[in-house]
């Protein structure tokens, strides 16, 4: 085959799932009604093994969306349908995973509704994050407790399903100890609003034959004859059973309530519409204690004595975690609690926190601790440190919450695997019990981490397992019966926080003579069993029975049917295992933009890799070797053949769908880097575009701007007639219509060749370079600026070069070549590597005479660095600097010339070089120190531009809401401070949407050598 085949042959919709969304249709259902691959393709997986296919995913606007759609799901003819709510969807059991409807609660439903401070409650829809929640109440000095690793995506919703506990629950309890009344919408659209009713109220909710009563009074009658049964089967732990909780129908008071029920019944019971949530007050000091050990287990058996000291929580972390996290960009920030002895790094670590309003009862408190440390030796410890502030704790947190996603990071192709990851046992006994757990593993073989909350008895681990091996995913049932029956016998539970979902089997066993009584509540709830059916409970009378571990569709089994060497070839596409942290809620976090701004889940990291895996499966199993195709090149009458076939020849195909999600990627590269798996999506994307346009014809706009550093040159010489033709208008449609370009740049006519002539430079030849002796080269450096910045920043040009002249350099001008970023990005992946391997043989006969080599602009730049090296032939590259990096060697202290403290200065800083280079913004505040400034670092998010993302015209709306989710609204608040940018798509969003001009960071610098004042 020569060419990606034609995938048109998409699953469809059952006849009474079909007749149902017609029917929602037209009932006046508000919100979106998808059915496409693509949409179904990725609310299929969550952060499970499992994979679920559903008939269609539906996203509710507001409450009366939910009424209605249950309201019709209630009638008769529609009891064959079923459906299931969705959150974050990071469930680790597949939760949510139906296949059936998903009621998608995360795109719309996701407002805070009312905040009240002096009372401290907030009323919330599900789909609002819990970091979202806590930054809205944390200028009222109030958050919401629990704490989760998750919780910069998981929903309140999904937390309140899964009765979600985490770090510190032993202190602040789980969700259900938060939840004040719910709003729940039930099957045939009534609404139950569950409070605490004293036995009056009790009563006369009881009455009646409504849906309502029919709840309250089966519920409570089974309270009152099973209370001693009830009593006797909870385990008494910080995490009981989760889900139908029974044992907290009634507060101390004696008041019923039927939220403790609800919390934890995933979605069995009905669609959460509201919720009004307790508050706490933040502690004002907090001090975190970074225990190292020279063992896991040393670690476990310390905590059990320290958890008598009475600390807010504490969590622990295994070796392996360790490791990853010290490969991760995460420990730049953390380092330095963790510091190497003589033994080398910690094998094990306990985070204790101590946390209080009063400073000096915590300091006092502290002091006890550490003077345990020092006084007891029944277990050797290699150190401590500590994190005082919240600032600095949370940086520590950071890293503990990358954990899951860390583990999936391993390399080779057995990953860790989540199904008994979340077990919980009395924590004396933890220590006995995971020393047996590790000898279970050990063995079947397996490796593993390990993490927890040690002072819950709750430790995840996650054993190293090829899903795509049948043998290894036949391990998971022997598995998890076995690690089912250790927690029983050490009287604990298999599920201790992450919900039972796929694992409900197991629940008859655990409830005993309570199960009969949970299937009569699930069925006076569901009486046909459509809400989310085969978790938790399943009515006697129904056809669809508890799940079971073993008889649920594994994503392995999907996976291995794409063949080796193409899943080798995609590396960490492939591996992609749905933790879901490229769904950061954070607006001024950088991770994927395209995702915060349309909430779309297929336009994120996960669903692009999804959606990947789905197309490479396809592409298998309609014979094509896509391995194969990549390495042919294409010959004159195939490239012919795909500039004359467009993709309405083929409307259907799966291809267009997976080519619709990946335009919207601004190729920013924060995923490479912030995913935890590290997930690079611009690199896939590249391959897939190539293969793509041999099928289907190019639109021209990836003509002009694959090939736009290529003409920038012949462009300069007529800048004059291009800057006035981009100020036209008729010269603006024309552009917009033929080529889908909008708002181009003016080129700058700065004197490049007069600032040479002033500073002495000349042009970088290895012949030159290689004449100078050793003391000229150690003063000398290669500037190699970009052909962007060349022409439309001459300016900050030959600003560096007077920068670094002024610090003593002799400067070498390179000539300015076309990088090939746009090709890359493009797909034209055929000429990419024609350019990179001459610029890379260019490169190294500069570099070979030892001068430093030094670029401008961040995403540029970095090019050399990335994806120069996964070319085929070259091997070795001299490393191209960034201004900065440069600068820390050669900027002289001028410190004590003056303190500049009429002006703060702002860096906003480039998505690609921030979250490459973790260090990049730290490296500007030392240059900034140098000349005695101080430079404030600004948490923000993408620009929106992204190179040219933001020029084409199919995506300018998605690029402003993008810049005015992060940028737009820092500028905005804060007009008396001069920012500063070292991207130059940065600065040309700004300019474009705000009409301001910011500097880069040099520019600064400059001034200051020069004495000028740094002023705005």
């Amino acid at each position: 085959m020569t060419m990606i085949a034609v995938l048109d042959k998409m699953p469809g919709n059952s006849g009474h799932h079909a007749a149902f969304l017609d029917a929602l249709r037209r009932a006046g259902f508000r919100g979106e009604i998808e059915t496409d691959h693509d949409t179904r393709l990725v609310h299929a997986t969550d952060n499970s093994i499992y994979q679920r296919y559903p008939q269609a995913v539906v996203f509710p606007k507001h409450r009366a969306d939910l009424v209605c759609l249950a309201h019709l799901a209630g009638q008769a003819e529609f009891r064959d349908v079923v459906v299931a709510p969705r959150g974050g969807g990071t469930g680790t059991n597949g939760q949510s995973l139906t296949n059936g409807i998903v009621v998608d609660l995360s795109r719309h439903m996701n407002r805070i509704l009312e905040i009240n401070v002096e009372e401290k409650w907030v009323r919330v829809e599900p789909g609002v994050v819990k970091d979202q929640l806590n930054a809205a109440i944390a200028p009222h000095g109030l958050f919401f407790a629990p704490e989760l690793s998750t919780s910069n995506r998981a929903t309140i919703g999904g937390m309140i399903s899964t009765d979600a506990s985490g770090q510190g629950s032993c202190t602040y309890g789980k969700t259900r100890d938060h939840v004040l009344g719910l709003s729940t919408v039930l099957i045939g659209g009534d609404i139950l609003c569950s409070e605490k009713l004293d036995a009056a109220a009790l009563s006369a909710q009881r009455q009646g034959t409504s849906h309502v009563a029919r709840i309250h009074d089966c519920v409570a009658g089974i309270y009152e004859q099973e209370k001693e049964t009830i009593e006797r089967v909870f385990p008494k732990l910080n995490r009981c059973l989760t889900g139908y909780d029974l044992r907290h129908l009634r507060d101390e008071e004696g008041r019923f309530d039927l939220t403790a029920l609800i919390c934890g019944s995933e979605g069995t019971l009905g669609l959460l519409a509201e919720a009004r949530l307790n508050l706490l007050a933040i502690p004002k000091h907090s001090i975190l204690v970074n225990i190292r050990y020279g063992s896991f287990m040393e670690a476990l058996r310390d905590a059990r004595a320290l958890i008598g000291l009475s600390p807010l929580s504490i969590e622990t972390i295994d070796s392996k975690v360790l490791g990853l996290a010290m490969q991760d960009f995460v420990w730049n920030s953390v380092e330095s609690y963790f510091p190497e002895d003589e033994a080398g790094p910690a094998k094990g670590i306990n985070l204790v926190e101590f946390a209080g309003h009063d400073e000096v009862a915590l300091r006092e408190k502290v002091a006890a601790f550490l003077a345990h440390l020092k006084q007891d030796e029944t277990v050797p410890r290699r150190g401590h440190t500590l994190a005082e502030g919240r600032q600095a704790v949370s940086q520590v947190y950071a890293m503990r919450k990358r954990a899951v996603g860390l583990l999936g990071n391993v390399q080779g192709e057995a990953r860790p695997q989540p199904f008994v990851e979340d077990t919980a046992v009395p924590p004396e006994k933890l220590a006995d019990f995971i020393a047996e757990f590790r000898a279970l593993l050990d063995g079947h073989g397996l490796d593993y981490g390990m993490f927890g909350h040690v002072d819950a008895g709750v430790l995840h681990v996650r054993p190293l397992l090829n899903m795509r091996d049948p043998k290894d995913a036949a391990r998971i049932r022997p598995l998890s019966d076995a690690v089912f029956a250790l927690t029983r016998r050490y009287g604990g539970l298999l599920w201790g926080e992450h919900g039972k979902g796929v694992r409900s089997e197991y629940v008859p066993e655990i409830f005993g003579p309570l199960y009969p009584f949970l299937q009569k509540i699930k069925k006076v709830f569901d009486p046909y069993n459509q809400l989310n059916p085969g978790k938790i409970a399943a009515p006697a009378s129904s056809d669809r029975p508890l799940l079971r571990v073993d008889n649920v569709v594994l994503r392995g089994a999907q996976d291995r049917q794409i063949p080796d060497p193409v899943w080798k070839g995609f590396g960490t596409a492939m591996h992609c295992n749905g933790n879901g942290a490229c769904f950061n809620y954070d607006q001024d976090d950088p991770m994927c933009p395209s995702w915060k701004a349309t909430r779309d889940r297929r336009f994120s990291p996960k669903g692009r890799a999804s959606l990947l895996r789905e197309w490479l499966r396809l592409q298998a199993g309609a014979g094509t070797d896509v391995a194969a195709l990549e390495a042919a090149r294409p010959s004159a009458w195939q490239i012919l053949g795909a500039l004359l076939r467009r993709r309405a020849a083929a409307p259907l195909d799966f291809s267009h769908q997976l080519y619709d999600s990946l335009a919207t990627c601004l190729a920013c590269k924060s995923c490479t880097s912030q995913c935890p798996v590290k997930v690079d999506v611009p690199d896939f994307r590249a391959r897939f575009l190539s293969l793509y346009h041999r099928r289907y014809a190019r639109p021209l706009r990836d003509y002009l701007v694959g090939t736009i550093e290529y003409a920038l040159p012949l462009m300069a010489r007529c800048a004059p007639l291009y800057n006035a033709g981009t100020r036209l208008s008729v010269v603006q449609a024309l552009g917009k219509r033929l080529f889908g370009l909008v708002d181009m740049p003016a080129m700058q006519g700065a004197k490049l060749a007069e600032t040479c002539r002033i500073w002495g430079v000349q042009p970088a030849s290895p012949a030159l370079l290689a004449a100078l002796t050793p003391e000229q080269k150690s003063r000398s450096v290669i500037l190699m600026p970009d052909l962007f910045t060349r022409y439309f920043e001459t300016p900050l040009v030959c600003a560096l070069i007077e920068l670094a002249s002024r610090c003593g350099y002799d400067v070498y001008l390179a000539e300015s070549r076309a990088c090939g970023k746009p090709l890359h990005v493009h797909g034209f992946l055929g000429l990419f590597a024609s350019q990179a391997k001459r610029n890379a043989s260019w490169l190294r006969a500069l570099g070979a005479s030892g001068v430093a080599i030094v670029g401008l602009d961040p995403a540029m730049t970095l090019v050399y660095r990335q994806e120069y090296r996964k070319i085929p032939g070259i091997e070795t590259l001299p490393n191209v600097l960034l201004p900065q990096e440069f600068l820390l060697r050669a900027l002289p202290d001028r410190s004590a010339t003056g303190t500049g403290k009429g002006t703060q200065h702002v860096f906003l800083g480039h998505c690609t070089e921030k979250t490459a280079l973790a260090g990049s913004g730290s490296d500007w505040q030392a240059l900034f120190a140098r000349v005695g400034l101080t430079l404030h670092l600004e948490k923000t998010g993408c620009c929106g531009m992204s190179g040219t993302f933001g020029h084409e015209a199919r995506n300018v709306d998605t690029s402003r809401i993008i810049f005015e989710q992060s940028w737009g609204a820092h500028l905005d608040r804060q007009a008396e401070k001069r920012f500063l940018a070292s991207g130059y798509s940065c600065r040309s969003q700004v300019k474009r949407f705000r009409g301001q001009t910011l500097d880069h960071p040099l520019m600064v610098l400059l001034e200051r050598l020069r004495g000028a004042p740094s002023a705005p």
